[in-house]
């Protein structure tokens, strides 16, 4: 059963706190350690030993993608080629160009926007399998430019890999693909091994061998963030229908057994309705104990006093996804301050944004969309400045900077500034 809450004070929001898990700290130092001294030979010995198989070869060969393809059925092809399209659409608007500035005389300044040579794509393959993560995180970095795009994902039993995450990565196109997951994986993508490529940046979500891999080869590597459990939290008045928030709510919490779903309301009626909704639905769901452990344990409905404070609660938590449940969403949405992914409406469920709307799904949790922002294509790009000084503009700045730098106490930066003039 879901607990009801009365919102008085933040402190009411403590159940958003989830369990620590155990340190897994030294464990995935050992694993990275192992890598980067064993390369590949340590990769077949964690297949072995946390995927129960015995690999030939690490790299998914073109006939093994192709084998793939062919079996996936035309239905979900077709689907997987239109949610392309629409992420793509989206993603598009973030592409930069540098700029150049000549407003003084002699002086030229301006910004490069470059795209980072070789990324890693980190792709789950644990509880479930998500080509939905593939085309996220794949087509933002193919719209950058990347020169070289790299997927991870774990072995079956047998030895393959998912059908349709290799469907995936063919429409989104990934470059070359890699049967390596968990530390081991983001270890092989950091140091790079007889097989596996050394990249520039790890993106992708994972559990939290993966989680705590991607945080300490940081500094090697760019990472894109270090994600926890999904969360999922809904704005909803009394006008609306509890069998839709109660499904919405669900969306997430069969993710994870910490994952978080949360009704903020204003209506006690919607409250009651939502709390029968969710235990009339959750024996329907295939992951119908996951759903329910993550119901019970980080689930919550708070009421509130108005939908205002419902938005003022909802910047404090900061949530993965944010469902405004309203008939005038867009009256709220300049007041949403905090949040990785908002949906607007009563026909705008969740689910939309994880695989086919269009904007990323890969996004900030545990309160980090305070100051961290989806998956995009800014993140696969870095930025160079440039600047141009004639002999006339230096000559008319050089004092300056000699002054600047004396301040500070670096003579030699002042000599390099006025040298050319003596």
């Amino acid at each position: 059963m879901i607990r009801t809450i009365t919102y008085t004070s933040p402190d009411d929001l403590l159940f958003l706190k989830r369990g620590e898990a155990a340190d897994v700290t030294a464990l995935v130092r050992g694993v990275l350690e192992d890598v980067q001294k064993n390369g590949d030979a340590a990769l077949y010995a964690y297949s072995r030993k946390f995927d129960k198989v015995d690999l030939d070869a690490l790299e998914v060969t073109q006939a093994e993608i192709d084998e793939a393809f062919a079996a996936v059925d035309d239905a979900f092809l077709a689907v997987l080629r239109e949610a392309k399209e629409n992420i793509t659409a989206f993603h598009k608007h973030q592409i930069e160009n540098g700029f150049t500035v000549h407003d003084k005389d002699g002086v030229i300044l301006g910004q490069r926007v470059l795209p980072l040579e070789k990324v890693g794509l980190y792709v789950p393959g644990g509880t479930a399998a998500y080509p939905s993560s593939v085309l996220m995180n794949c087509i933002p970095a193919v719209l950058a430019g990347c020169g070289e795009i790299v997927m991870v994902t774990p072995p079956s039993a047998n030895g393959s890999v998912n059908p349709a995450i290799l469907a995936a990565a063919k429409v989104a196109g990934v470059g070359r693909i890699f049967k390596v997951g968990g530390a081991q994986a983001v270890a092989a993508l950091a140091f790079g091994t007889e097989s596996v490529p050394k990249v520039d940046k790890i993106v992708g979500p994972g559990n939290r061998y993966v989680a705590e891999a991607k945080k300490q080869v940081f500094g090697l590597v760019d990472i894109d963030m270090i994600a926890g459990p999904s969360e999922i939290l809904i704005v909803a008045d009394g006008t609306c229908n509890p069998r839709f928030v109660a499904a919405d709510l669900l969306s997430q919490a069969e993710h994870d057994r910490l994952a978080s779903a949360t009704l903020l309301t204003d209506s006690k009626s919607l409250a009651e309705s939502v709390a029968a909704e969710l235990q009339k639905q959750i024996p329907l769901l295939e992951r119908a104990e996951i759903a329910g452990y993550s119901i019970e344990n980080y689930g919550a409905i708070v009421l509130v006093d108005s939908i205002e404070q419902a938005i003022e609660v909802s910047n404090a938590i900061a949530p993965e996804h944010l469902e405004l449940c309203l008939d005038n969403p867009f009256d709220y949405l300049n007041r949403v301050q905090n949040a990785g992914s908002v949906f607007l409406g009563k026909y705008c469920p969740e689910p939309l944004g994880d695989y086919f709307a269009g904007p990323n799904h890969t996004l900030p949790t545990s309160g980090t969309a305070r100051f961290s922002s989806p998956l995009s294509v800014y993140d696969f790009v870095k930025r160079m400045q440039f600047t141009y000084y004639t002999p006339q503009a230096l000559e008319a700045v050089k004092d300056k900077v000699a002054l600047f730098a004396t301040k500070e106490g670096l003579t030699a930066h002042a000599r390099s500034a006025v040298i050319r003039f003596e």
